[in-house]
């Protein structure tokens, strides 16, 4: 009786829990895909991996991007000013958000990135945050944090306030 009482609790216990963590891996696996996609210059497995609807937001505050620009953004830029993108020390963290507007299955990657630019323009190094919602196995939204005045910085650009001048 106590074994068969102990089964009910467990069995009670596991149905009342949420898909939450269900597709952890296969979600981080995604991501690890787009960020391979990313120093491979693969636009093609990019745009396999967002959805149609896909919104980017990010670095900036106010700056969106939906996918087709996205997708042709990444093409000029590697056609333009990227010649490597290295990912270092990269982590992944999964989770699932169970209620409120963004609802759903999100993984964040943080990362120290290196990024050589074409003609000399020399390398940066930035930490950056990514994070990524998922649905239907595909990337639905992202949101990315970096420290833009950083990187120019490091190109060797000077900043100033005009009330200066």
């Amino acid at each position: 009786m106590k074994q068969l009482l102990s089964l009910v609790i467990l069995l009670t216990v596991l149905m009342s829990c949420s898909s939450v963590g269900r597709n952890n891996e296969k979600n981080i696996s995604l991501i690890q895909n787009y960020v391979e996609a990313i120093e491979n210059f693969d636009h093609e497995v990019m745009s396999d991996l967002l959805d149609d609807n896909y919104l980017g937001l990010g670095p900036s505050f106010g700056d969106s991007i939906g996918k087709e620009q996205a997708v042709e953004n990444w093409k000029y830029n590697v056609d333009n000013l990227y010649e490597k993108i290295d990912y270092t020390r990269t982590r992944n963290a999964a989770i699932t958000i169970s209620s409120g507007e963004n609802q759903g299955e999100w993984v964040s990657n943080w990362s120290e990135l290196y990024i050589t630019y074409k003609d000399g323009r020399g390398t940066v190094a930035i930490w950056a945050n990514s994070i990524y919602q998922i649905q239907d196995d595909k990337i639905l939204k992202s949101y990315t944090f970096y420290n833009e005045a950083d990187a120019l910085r490091q190109l060797g650009y000077v900043f100033f306030n005009p009330n200066d001048l």
